[in-house]
């Protein structure tokens, strides 16, 4: 594919950006590389090749979900500056 100045000024419109023609120059050229770059990886051979989700083997590493510090409801309301019939007493929030 050749990049053309066509193709460089619709992209400017897409992203909605002006470019000087020194730097549309450049964008071509850079554009222009990267194609080039991918048809050299077109041509390598990959049909040997298992196609991956990842490039490591990724395994769930997640702990078991265990209960540590149970019920201590008592314990916890002793900290509270405030509390009523078992719960944290507030301010009022919402009139």
């Amino acid at each position: 594919m050749k990049i053309s100045d066509e193709l460089i000024r619709y992209l400017e419109s897409l992203a909605r950006i002006e470019l000087t023609d020194e730097q549309r120059a450049a964008c071509e050229t850079d554009l222009q590389s990267i194609l080039s770059y991918i048809d050299t990886l077109n041509e390598l051979d990959t049909d040997s090749v298992q196609p991956l989700s990842h490039a490591f083997d990724v395994s769930n590493v997640m702990r078991e979900d265990e209960i540590k510090n149970g019920n201590n409801r008592d314990a916890i309301l002793a900290n509270a500056p405030h509390e009523l019939d078992g719960c944290f007493k507030v301010p009022k929030t919402v009139d």
